[in-house]
């Protein structure tokens, strides 16, 4: 009985020596050592370097970095890059270039993070560091870098793949490239080289006044240009029938992609104008290709083919958006066309594939996916009439990218107040859209709850409400569109009573805290002080509301408005709210 007592405790012992798992660190001490494969790329180096910085900051260890030939036997390692020489230790195969899909995992004690070289092992390696210890890159001058003791672990297996292809956001504080790898986005409008992989470029939008200039051409040839009600205008949109039209915009996209060679798709799309040609020929090829779509993507196909002659890899995009939104018939897109299909006239306040008010949309993206081999969407998540008023559009975030997913699209391009910092939790709304553009079966509350807790410290019980205030307002018949006013019916009293309640005490839970804290938590008083000054113009000049908010936007350079400046913004809400020049 005895030797049996001897037997079960050895083997409760070995076992829990088993499971107690690999330590990496323990009291600013570890073994480890970071290897960083011979064939590495930029980006996989830059992942190897930073994880090296966080892993410091996390534990007070730095673990040194070396190359394939300096590993040891013995020693545990995390791999960064799939190494060709240690490969067969996976047991799979090197993924390919451009696979931004990764896997973390251990063999063993030796840890390895792995996906395509452009930008998939460097994805790994970021998400390694938040999923296993809680670092957050809320914003580009804000990340999360919580502090431990030590960290061991037995088993890691961890794999992703993003759920669309290209992943675009148009924030003014969201085109760092730091700050865009660490949260997996990687398109922006100009074309990037860094140490991240680059970002893909998409040149342009609303580009027939750069092909055919009404400046440069207008005098000496006005039949270039629409003819509307009998007569032919500049600054309108593009005769599309006109022989010499095409052939200028030919020539001049073969000119853009010589200049800039770096992108993979460029625009040849509409003014931002709904002054289409009404000549007879434009309107005969529009009735035959059923509408004004069929006319525009008769155009964009004969340019694309001139294109496709010298640049093979290269893409030429346009619109369907507004007037072209619908789908054409008897014609369909190159192979080498890029369709933009855009959601202007939409309700933001519930899922688009919910909403009556959506049902034409969704006829449309449907018949697009049937006839479009590259769908591409623009979206838009703010209201570009009131950059400061509050948007309670989280709601649909998710839904709506899922639902341009199943309509087989390759990229998803999210458009907010590009122009200036601040906006309607334009922070907030950066960081959970990049998390659901990846993969949009998050959960977005707890998204939202995860950063609002990171970010406004003592006010985030108060801002975590206000939120949830502006959000309760939406009701089944409600429609929120991107240009909504001040009187939207969301805007009650009630509402506005409670709102700036909530706002205030936030403001003073962070009294004695950093300037930065407190800048935060007064980017979300300002969206009530915003309403305030527009519902009651008077009364917000005499009670010094006025003053503050002139004051606030002038200092941090902050647009309230998408077609006015900060002091054009000024100009004109003096002369419309308060009757003077």
């Amino acid at each position: 009985m005895k030797k049996l007592l001897l037997l079960l405790t050895f083997v409760l012992f070995a076992t829990s020596s088993v499971f107690a798992g690999h330590k990496l660190f323990s009291a600013g001490k570890s073994r480890y050592s970071i290897v960083v494969c011979d064939n590495a790329s930029k980006s996989e180096k830059t992942a190897a370097e930073e994880l090296q910085i966080y892993l410091k900051q996390i534990s007070g260890v730095e673990l040194p970095i070396m190359s394939e030939k300096e590993v040891k036997k013995n020693e545990p390692h995390i791999f960064v890059g799939y190494c060709d020489k240690y490969g067969k230790m996976l047991g799979v195969e090197s993924p390919a270039e451009g696979d931004e899909g990764f896997t973390y995992r251990n063999v063993g004690k030796n840890i390895w993070i792995y996906g395509g070289k452009q930008r998939g092992t460097m994805y790994g390696v970021y998400t390694f560091l938040e999923r296993e210890f809680g670092i957050r890159w809320y914003t580009k001058d804000c990340t999360k870098v919580p502090e431990a003791k030590s960290w061991k672990f037995s088993e890691l297996n961890h794999s992703e793949t993003p759920a669309v292809g290209i992943r675009q956001m148009d924030y003014f504080d969201a085109q760092d490239a730091a700050f865009l790898a660490h949260n997996k986005v990687n398109s922006i409008w100009n074309s990037q080289v860094n140490d991240y992989g680059n970002l893909v470029g998409y040149w342009r939008c609303h580009t027939f006044e750069h092909f055919v200039s009404s400046n440069k051409y207008f005098d000496s040839h006005p039949e270039y240009f629409s003819l509307r009600d009998g007569e032919r205008k500049p600054y309108t949109q593009l005769c599309l029938s006109n022989p010499d039209v095409l052939e200028l915009c030919r020539k001049g996209m073969l000119q853009v992609i010589k200049e800039f060679p770096n992108y993979w798709v460029y625009s040849l799309s509409q003014n931002d104008n709904q002054n289409y040609c009404q000549c007879e020929k434009c309107t005969e090829i529009a009735n035959r290709y059923g509408g004004q779509s069929g006319l525009l993507l008769w155009f964009v196909n004969q340019v694309a083919d001139v294109v496709k002659e010298h640049h093979p890899d290269k893409h030429i995009s346009t619109f369907a958006y507004q007037y072209t939104r619908g789908v054409p018939t008897g014609i369909t897109p190159r192979d080498n066309v890029v369709i933009r299909l855009c959601s202007i006239e939409c309700c933001f306040g519930h899922p688009l594939s919910e909403c009556d008010h959506n049902k034409p949309f969704m006829e449309d993206i449907r018949k697009w996916k049937d006839v479009a081999g590259k769908l591409f969407i623009w979206d838009y998540v703010t209201n570009f009439r009131q950059y400061l008023a509050p948007f309670p559009n989280f709601n649909v975030l998710a839904p709506n990218i899922k639902t341009f997913i199943d309509h087989n699209v390759i990229g998803i391009y999210e458009e907010g107040q590009y122009q200036s910092t601040g906006g309607s939790f334009a922070d907030l709304r950066i960081w959970v859209l990049n998390k659901l553009l990846w993969n949009p079966e998050q959960d977005t509350m707890a998204l939202v709850d995860d950063f609002i807790t990171g970010y406004y410290g003592a006010a985030a019980p108060y801002v975590k409400e206000y939120f949830d205030l502006c959000h309760a307002q939406l009701k089944d018949d409600t429609v929120l569109d991107i240009f909504y006013v001040e009187s939207h019916p969301i805007f009650s009293e009630e509402f506005l009573k409670r709102a700036n309640e909530l706002v205030d005490k936030a403001c003073q839970a962070v009294e004695n805290e950093s300037d930065e804290l407190k800048y935060r938590v007064d980017l979300v008083r300002l969206q009530m002080k915003y309403l305030h000054l527009v519902r009651e113009p008077h009364e917000a000049l005499e009670d010094g509301t006025y003053d503050y908010f002139v004051d606030f936007i002038r200092r941090h350079k902050i647009r309230v408005l998408e077609w006015e400046d900060v002091e054009g913004w000024i100009r004109w809400y003096n002369k419309t709210y308060l009757g003077r020049e």
